[in-house]
Order: structure tokens, then sequence, then C-alpha cells
């Protein structure tokens, strides 16, 4: 592990299986090292795979099979900026294809309960518009939708 401050993510036994899933949906992702347990521990059995150190866009992660007892909430979710509708589209399906769950304002969780903010740049700069009926325009439309859909955030700034 070369980075100083790596983000630990507790999975049920499936750290391996979500971070492969990481690596193919997004850009600077990969798995690297996969450590096995040396010996039995009260989520698993000596050989089980313990610990997975994986990149999520460039961030370093660790998964780490700890059991049962420390599901993901929406306390934590990965930030993700898009740069068009298509990467928005490509991204949040992936999620929810990959028996993930759709929730609001740009939300989703992954098949492992992780929680996403798929975040078009486009939106970001609506809502942050000098304009402040622009802005709440922008941000109106945003509140009713669960994928964000540019077109729509562009057209309800605009007015």
């Amino acid at each position: 592990m070369s980075s100083k401050n790596t983000i630990c993510l507790w999975y049920d036994g499936t750290a391996l299986d979500a971070a492969t899933f990481y690596a193919k949906t997004f850009p600077d992702s990969a798995v690297g090292a996969v450590y096995r347990a040396p010996g039995d521990y009260p989520a698993g059995k000596q050989g089980n795979v313990l610990t997975v150190e994986f990149t999520v866009m460039g961030i370093p992660c660790l998964g780490l099979n700890g059991g049962p007892g420390l599901p993901h909430t929406d306390a934590f979710s990965f930030q993700v900026a898009t740069d068009d509708q298509a990467e928005t589209d490509r991204l949040w399906n992936a999620i929810i294809d990959h028996g993930g769950q759709p929730n609001a304002c740009g939300w989703c969780k992954d098949k492992w309960g992780l929680s996403w903010q798929i975040t078009p740049r486009a939106l970001v700069a609506a809502i942050a518009d000098p304009d402040p009926a622009a802005a709440k325009r922008a941000f109106e439309a945003m509140m009713t939708m669960t994928k964000i859909d540019i077109a729509a955030i562009e057209a309800a700034r605009r007015g």
C-alpha cells in the first residue's frame, strides 16, 4: 500500500467482486493486491479474501471483508463528476444494471449498498448560476429527478 491515506470500505465477503466491478466500470480504476486471511477470524476462515487494495478513479481504497455487522450508509458516497449525458447514462446504468438501486437527485446505490452520486458538471454549474432565479429553477428541476437529465437541467436554467 503506497498511499498514506486510504478509504477503507467494509464488505460482507464481497470486496473482491466489488473492486473488480469498479475497476471495469470507472476510468482510472484498478484492482491491486488481494490478501488472504492467515487464520480464522469472526467473519471468515483462513485463506478467505480478507482485504483487497483497489483504486476508484484514482482514489486509493481498501476493501475489508469484515462481515455483515456494518452495512454501508448514505453518510458516505462517491461523487462522480460527468462531462456529458452519455457518460452520466453509462455510469448510472452500469450501477443500476448490476444490481443497484436508483435514488433521488443523481444518487444511486450499487449492489453492495455503497452510495454513488453521478453528478454532471452541467448540474453543478446550473445550481451555482450567479442568477438566483436560474439557479433555483435548475435546483427545483433536479429535485424531481432520479438520474440527472442535463438537457432538462439546462432548459430549467434558461427558464
